[in-house]
């Protein structure tokens, strides 16, 4: 395990340091929820290939239209139009959020987010931006100027992006605001007030950019009452909300996207990670109206939707359509937060169990209540020689991902959590 774990030597000299690995074996075949080491040993993927695969490994439907559409051709690289883009294109717009039907595909979360910044900036001709502490939206120059989960991301990159802003996220359980978990209501907007009096007037800010389910920062869903409040203040201002759905899209939270929790539709809104089944694919998706005005010339291209990525991006979702995994996601979420809780009762260590559909983190504290990384550090790697894989996040790494596929059976639910299980009690 790395990073916050302790970094382990991985025995290959061919990458930078900077290529993060979490655990130290090679995979040799993957089917489900199911990998299989180069050593032959099983291991329960809850990680998701950090949630990306919400089909699992290889799901067969996926494969076979990867498959068909590699007979045929590849590439296109804007030079004409090809079926399958267009059709990947049409089927997204046909589950996103109302009036968000226009859209720019692209390879990574990062570029979409890239994509989504230029957009704002562009149509509105304002320059500010503002984002929220502990968000995590990617690694290139826009998008880490508007991620402050690690000051690692930053460290030796500066100057940065300018005319950015952030405010607090409202991580309920360690509120921002000094008040008691779940009990500070829309509090954490007062920030933006006293944000539009002292640096940057409402007027000149292009976007707020949010996830509504903080990843890589500690696996928090944000309040509704929070998303109602900001999609208010946009309004108020003519500021374009963005919401970051590239790790929270796609079903994984038992929604198509996590800001339909909240009942909130935002101007923007970037996908990616799990939209093609662990093809590179992602998309910066708004209205109609707001996409024509981003002119012929002032946005590109070579590699987004590409015809094999959105091959495998239609099979994916008729896939979460047609298995009904929706509805899934929903009904596992559920089964585990109450298996979670269960334990939470049992182990004091555990200080917060949250999410939405199979989108959920387990927080350790000691006995403080404070971030303990070496009882989730020990957690995670007991589980590993256990076989199950699983995942942290938080500055302090110490939540622990539960992020399985969207289609996990039953009995691999129940054999990652009596694998956990066992985990607390062998450091107890």
């Amino acid at each position: 395990m790395a990073d916050g774990c302790g970094i382990v030597q991985r025995g290959v000299s061919v990458f930078t340091p900077a290529q993060h690995t979490y655990y130290n074996f090679a995979i040799a075949e993957g089917r489900g929820t199911e990998v299989i080491s180069t050593d032959g040993k099983r291991y329960l993927d809850f990680s998701s290939g950090l949630a990306v695969l919400n089909l699992g490994h290889n799901h067969p439907a996926v494969v076979a239209a990867a498959r068909a559409q590699l007979e045929r051709f590849v590439h296109t690289g804007g030079i004409y139009y090809n079926e399958s883009t267009v059709q990947a294109a049409e089927e997204l717009l046909q589950v996103t959020p109302p009036g968000l039907d226009m859209l720019f595909f692209s390879n990574s979360g990062a570029e979409a987010v890239e994509g989504a910044l230029k957009l704002a900036r562009y149509t509105s001709r304002r320059q500010g931006i503002i984002s929220f502490t502990s968000a995590f939206h990617g690694r290139t120059f826009g998008a880490v100027s508007v991620t402050s989960s690690s000051a690692a991301y930053r460290a030796h990159y500066h100057p940065l992006l300018p005319s950015v802003y952030q405010v607090p996220y409202p991580t309920c359980f360690s509120c921002p605001c000094g008040e008691s978990s779940h009990e500070c209501g829309t509090r954490c907007l007062d920030a933006l007030v006293r944000l539009f009096e002292h640096q940057i007037p409402p007027e000149e800010v292009a976007a707020i950019i949010i996830e509504p389910f903080l990843g890589e920062g500690g696996y928090h869903p944000a309040p509704p009452l929070f998303l109602k409040g900001l999609r208010d203040i946009c309004d108020q201002y003519g500021i374009y909300l963005i919401f970051d759905e590239v790790q929270s899209g796609i079903g994984r939270t038992g929604r198509w996207f996590a800001g339909e929790h909240a009942g909130v539709v935002p101007d923007i809104m970037t996908v990616g990670k799990a939209i093609a089944s662990g093809f590179p694919l992602s998309s910066v998706i708004s209205s109609k109206g707001v996409m024509d005005r981003w002119e012929h010339g002032c946005h590109g291209t070579t590699f987004g939707g590409n015809p094999v990525s959105c091959a495998a991006a239609v099979a994916t979702l008729h896939a979460v359509r047609d298995e009904g995994l929706l509805e899934r996601a929903r009904q596992s979420g559920t089964r585990v937060q109450l298996a979670l809780q269960a334990l939470a009762a049992e182990h004091p260590e555990i200080g917060d169990v949250r999410g939405h559909g199979v989108m959920i983190g387990v927080e350790f504290v000691d006995g403080e209540g404070k971030p303990n990384t070496e009882r989730c550090c020990q957690v995670l790697e007991s589980a590993f020689r256990k076989g199950v894989i699983l995942i942290p996040c938080g500055l302090r790494k110490n939540v622990v991902r539960f992020i399985p596929p969207m289609n996990v059976k039953d009995a691999e639910l129940d054999e990652a959590l009596e694998v956990f299980s066992q985990a607390l009690k062998e450091h107890s």
